[in-house]
């Protein structure tokens, strides 16, 4: 049975949350605030993480960064009130998976965490592919799957692990022109539309930290109403 970590600071929230996934056959630990939300998840296994944005103390932001920097990779849907979207890009670019906006229904958060639990476990079976202490190099990017660090013109660049899987994924299939629903697939694992604007962001983000130029991009090109190319460009 997989095990799901509800963390929110209303009770009518945690209850309904763990009823429903009760119900689908999830076995469910409850957390009020983000240092018990830390706590639990660094002491026990969990399968998913369920985070509340807004929590008293710690919040979800921090909750994310503090798991994440002790290396716990446990999937993390953020739940969010808030619409701005800078607050999602920022719980998603600390390695947060997903997130929820606030009002949801169970049938959503089911649907979401299956996806997220779907992309885990696929990663999980495909660990050698991704690690496999092969190196990829192409232009002045040198990347190491074994030791998940990435070189550019001889400097290391810090990426967040989805701009990692993105870049791997996209120096993989070179010069292939990949749609931002193939590509939400193939790095999130998501199976439904409206979020292919996560992409973007994180194409952006890539260039601004792997482009000499970012707003002339060498390598990641936009292809207008198709998506994106990787493409193989060579520098003196």
């Amino acid at each position: 049975m997989q095990r799901v970590l509800v963390v929110d600071d209303e009770p009518a929230i945690v209850t309904l949350l763990t009823y429903n996934l009760e119900k689908s056959n999830y076995e469910v630990e409850t957390a009020i605030n983000g240092r018990e939300a830390v706590q639990l998840a660094t002491d026990k296994h969990f399968d998913a993480i369920l985070l509340d944005l807004m929590l008293p103390g710690i919040d979800g932001v921090e909750v994310t960064k503090k798991l994440r920097q002790e290396k716990i990779e446990t999937p993390i849907i953020m739940i969010t009130a808030k619409t701005d979207e800078f607050d999602k890009v920022f719980g998603l670019e600390l390695g947060a998976d997903d997130y929820i906006t606030k009002p949801f229904s169970p049938r959503e958060v089911l649907a979401r965490l299956k996806a997220v639990l779907r992309r885990s476990q696929s990663n999980a079976d495909h660990e050698s592919d991704l690690n496999d202490g092969q190196q990829l190099h192409v232009g002045d990017i040198l990347i190491d799957q074994s030791t998940v660090s990435v070189m550019i013109r001889g400097q290391k660049v810090k990426l967040t692990p989805k701009e990692f899987e993105l870049l791997v994924y996209l120096v993989k299939r070179p010069n292939q022109v990949l749609k931002r629903d193939q590509l939400l697939e193939g790095v999130w694992g998501f199976d439904y539309a409206g979020q292919t604007r996560m992409v973007d962001i994180h194409i952006s983000h890539l260039r601004d930290k792997i482009e000499t130029d970012p707003k002339h991009p060498a390598y990641l090109k936009t292809v207008r109403g198709f998506g994106y190319r990787f493409e193989e460009a060579q520098h003196d």
